[in-house]
């Protein structure tokens, strides 16, 4: 191999032009999934406060923020619901009156090309916060699974183009595609939750979604944020169950799962660039601490590079406008 000074890398750095020639990773407007909180609680749209420029939206006011959505060249939006009364069984889930299955009727009515996927979860609907149906202070996992596949055939009769199982239940890919198979629902894709850690940095989503729980923690179902080959075995698992799409959650923290399952696997890969990572990068730069544009483009590409094919990112909105400008 050449030596200094005849080989000089620096050579293929030293213009913006050179630097776009041979750029290895490149993020587009089109790789990112924008999540939206809709809410019946709510008269107007409600900005929240730990995650500036993050909104509860109407189901009447969602519609408007999906036409721009997609104006900006993002092709997909990931759908919560805050709904207005909870139960211990989560219930609101799974009406088909629910917040959810009402904007993702609006959504499709008014920007019909916007792909539309849905959370798949109970804790934001259930009286005490956690992930499924209890038996005294534990996740019923089975019993459990009877209502994700409910509320996954409800969206799909909504109009959802995708499902989103978030709940890390034990055969909850399994019980949601026989479900919307047997409902004529073959044709919709579900995108798994597949490595969801028990992370600290999901406090602000939580504040939006009211989904805390109201005792104990959820690190009986969720990942110990300690193990890797663990992750690689749930992925194995919800792939061999039938899901379409496999995701890493959190991203930032977790690069090297998701270059793990990158190269593991050859399924589509999502990374959900979660809520403490956006409001850490908001309240720096409203400090003036960092450059907010620099420091977005370059975390999404950080997780392109290490081998997210989609990217879910509270940021999308602003990274598309960015994007935009460097074309």
């Amino acid at each position: 191999m050449p030596e200094f000074p005849q080989m000089r890398l620096r050579r293929l750095r030293d213009s913006e032009a050179i630097r776009r020639l041979v750029c290895e990773t490149e993020v587009n407007a089109g790789d990112l999934i924008c999540p939206l909180f809709v809410s019946q609680k709510r008269s107007a749209k409600q900005e929240i406060p730990s995650m500036p420029g993050v909104y509860r939206y109407t189901v009447d006011s969602i519609k408007r923020e999906a036409q721009e959505i997609a104006a900006n060249g993002i092709g997909a939006v990931l759908l919560f619901g805050v709904p207005d009364k909870k139960d211990k069984l989560g219930s609101a889930a799974y009406s088909h009156s629910g917040v959810v299955q009402r904007a993702i009727a609006a959504i499709k009515d008014k920007v019909p090309e916007l792909l539309v996927i849905t959370d798949v979860c109970l804790c934001g609907y259930t009286n005490h916060g956690h992930c499924g149906v209890l038996d005294g202070e534990r996740i019923d996992n089975d019993r459990t699974l009877e209502l994700l596949a409910k509320v996954a055939t409800s969206h799909a009769e909504a109009g959802a183009d995708m499902v989103a199982p978030s709940a890390m239940m034990d055969g909850q890919v399994k019980a949601i595609r026989e479900a919307l198979d047997d409902c004529g629902f073959s044709h919709i894709p579900i995108m798994s939750y597949a490595a969801k850690y028990a992370s600290a940095f999901y406090g602000p989503f939580r504040e939006a979604a009211g989904s805390a729980p109201q005792f104990g923690d959820r690190r009986s179902y969720q990942m110990d944020p300690s193990n890797v080959r663990q992750a690689l075995r749930e992925v194995e698992l919800d792939i061999a169950e039938g899901a379409d799409i496999v995701m890493v959650k959190p991203a930032l923290a977790y690069l090297d799962v998701i270059r793990a399952v990158s190269d593991r696997f050859e399924h589509p890969l999502a990374a959900y660039n979660v809520s403490g990572e956006y409001a850490m990068v908001k309240a720096a730069a409203a400090s003036g601490w960092i450059d907010e544009r620099q420091t977005v483009l370059e975390i999404l590409t950080a997780i392109r590079r290490a081998g997210a094919d989609i990217i879910i990112t509270y940021h999308a909105r602003d990274a598309a406008r960015w994007l935009s400008d460097k074309a």
